[in-house]
């Protein structure tokens, strides 16, 4: 009789012999996700971490000040899978190395947030992710890691489809007269702000990105205005047009994560359509997804 298999149970067994904890995390915010084995789940929430942004002792101490306060004593050595804005190298090295000292023994890996919306996206099999929130992103993706990539290049130069651009699109149609003048006028009384303030908000306070997807909740509210509608739907076929059709699988579906992605999915299946592409899965957010294909 030959030798036993290494292990011939299924994955997620061997995986669950240990507690599990996920983070998905943006500049603002992370979500945390601990699973043990006997199958509990318990979520956390600490500040961002963006280590491309971030010094380590910035990011120390929200570990240190806000995650370890959460997490349940005596669990023992833990599979740690962190997600984030700005977790590229060399820079995830740094969120490497503050939770292996903050949680000595554990198995640690650190990815991009792009990384883990595909992967929770598409799991283990090949496919086109995309994140449409304050930012946009996208990615080809083999099931397991990232294959092709269209750099966004940020709400400046880029980010087509992202809340941000959708803010500035609204603001240079209102101020250049390109939409109606009534819904300036509603805009103005709504927000009391002046082309003044916008330019002071947009050109000399920081994160102008953040005030731009602020005015999101504005173009929702009035989604059903002929011009709104035409400004989404134009906007969305942006991103496909400049960040998905270069990857060549018209094919594919294109699954997608994020607020804006959430709210405004049959703008986007309209715009899809304009551009013969199609939509798949959408989730407004990450992470029980990411804790299932670590499963």
């Amino acid at each position: 009789m030959g030798p036993p298999a290494l292990c011939s149970l299924p994955l997620f067994v061997c995986i669950m012999n240990k507690p599990l904890l996920i983070a998905d995390s943006g500049s603002t915010k992370t979500d945390w996700l601990l699973t043990t084995p006997d199958g509990t789940r318990s979520y956390f929430h600490t500040d961002g971490i963006n280590p491309a942004r971030d010094a380590r002792d910035i990011i120390y101490n929200v570990l240190y000040h806000q995650l370890l306060t959460q997490l349940p004593q005596g669990n023992g050595p833990l599979d740690v899978f962190f997600y984030g804005a700005g977790c590229i190298e060399p820079f995830s090295e740094t969120v490497r190395s503050v939770v292996g000292e903050l949680l000595p023994g554990c198995h640690i890996e650190v990815g991009s947030d792009l990384l883990g919306a595909a992967r929770a996206l598409c799991g283990r099999e090949p496919g086109i992710a995309g994140i449409l929130g304050t930012g946009s992103n996208s990615c080809l993706y083999d099931g397991k890691d990232i294959v092709a990539h269209t750099p966004p290049l940020g709400y400046i130069l880029g980010d087509e489809g992202s809340g941000a651009f959708l803010g500035k699109t609204l603001l240079n149609g209102l101020f250049k007269g390109t939409l109606p003048e009534e819904l300036r006028e509603t805009f103005c009384d709504k927000f009391h702000l002046s082309l003044p303030g916008i330019i002071e908000r947009v050109y000399r306070l920081p994160s102008a990105n953040t005030f731009l997807a602020s005015l999101v909740p504005f173009i929702a509210e009035h989604r059903s205005h002929p011009d709104i509608h035409n400004m989404l739907t134009t906007a969305f076929r942006l991103f496909f047009s400049r960040n998905i059709a270069c990857y060549g699988h018209k094919e594919m579906p294109i699954h997608l994560v994020g607020g804006i992605a959430y709210q405004f999915e049959e703008e986007l299946k309209t715009a899809a359509k304009e551009e013969n592409m199609e939509i798949g899965r959408i989730l407004r957010r990450p992470i029980e997804a990411i804790a299932q294909f670590h499963l």
